[in-house]
């Protein structure tokens, strides 16, 4: 794993349960929380493709460690669990394009 994706999953494991609930509870509180953090990643320099791989990454995470809370987030999960390697990352493309309208 790089060490921007590392920095990923320590920022996912410094969420309190609080903050995660607060991000999820809400499809477009996660959106907008999604967006912070791609706009955080622009201003950083990181190009399009490490925030598409980084989203991927945390897709990944949701997919494997938190229950949708909305029908939305199941449709997301339910794509992503029928989904191989490359269309996942045309998903995780998708919704960075998607957050940053």
């Amino acid at each position: 794993m790089s060490e921007e994706l590392q920095n990923v999953n320590q920022h996912i494991e410094d969420l309190s349960a609080e903050e995660k609930e607060a991000i999820l509870n809400d499809f477009n509180d996660f959106k907008n929380y999604l967006n912070e953090q791609l706009s955080k990643g622009k201003k950083l320099g990181l190009s399009d493709e490490f925030l598409a791989k980084s989203a991927k990454f945390v897709a990944d995470h949701l997919a494997k460690n938190e229950e949708p809370r909305n029908r939305e987030q199941k449709l997301l999960q339910e794509m992503w669990n029928v989904a191989d390697e490359d269309a996942k990352k045309h998903i995780a493309l998708v919704l960075v394009k998607m957050v940053q309208t």
